[in-house]
């Protein structure tokens, strides 16, 4: 199994599933498109069942029986083992300690505003932070019956993070969108220079 299978960015949220209980591939599968939009749009049932062997192979979980329900065929049911549990750790520990600079299609897309022009660029920041505060609302909502259940707010913590980058994005897309309406935001029609040029983004 090749070794990029264990670097996969869904080990961690994989093993930690694992860490709560034995589960077979099909409702490990379920269980992160239910709990992330991001998982639910990163992994698919072949990208899960590699990562879940090349997990095996390295020795952090294990096959604990199989299961039946109902005719469909039998599934493996797996559990995470004392080195998969120190692994968890490990890499939890270290991706928690360290910040790092993660690209987004936005921020890719910022670099860039100015090429809109600034019609366009204030229409387009405020498209974006009209939808920004529709999803920001129903997040809260799911996030606020999750609690009223009775989920403790440790295994939510991650959508309360969520939620405050969505807050300040939002804040900060809608400041900027301000600027350009006001023309407090200097619109230069020659080059400009990067932020490489500058020295900015180094850390």
């Amino acid at each position: 199994m090749p070794r990029r299978a264990l670097d996969h960015p869904i080990v961690p949220a994989l093993l930690g599933l694992l860490l709560e209980g034995d589960a077979h591939p099909h409702r490990i599968l379920a269980e992160l498109r239910e709990r992330s939009a991001h998982h639910a749009a990163a992994v698919n049932r072949g990208t899960l069942y590699n990562t879940v062997a090349a997990l095996e192979e390295a020795g952090w979980v294990a096959a604990r029986g199989q299961e039946r329900a109902g005719n469909r065929p039998e599934r493996t049911v797996y559990g995470i083992t004392e080195s998969g549990r120190e692994e968890l750790v490990r890499r939890l520990d270290h991706q928690i300690r360290t910040p790092e600079r993660e690209f987004s299609p936005f921020l890719g897309a910022v670099g860039h505003l100015g090429a809109l022009g600034p019609e366009r660029a204030r229409d387009a920041l405020t498209e974006r932070a009209r939808r920004l505060r529709e999803r920001t609302a129903e997040d809260e909502r799911r996030l606020a019956e999750a609690l009223a259940t009775g989920v403790p707010r440790l295994f939510v913590i991650e959508a309360e993070y969520a939620l405050a980058l969505a807050r300040a994005e939002t804040a900060w897309v809608e400041s900027l969108a301000e600027e350009i309406r006001t023309g407090t935001l200097a619109w230069p029609t020659g080059p400009t220079p990067t932020l490489e040029q500058n020295g900015a983004g180094r850390d």
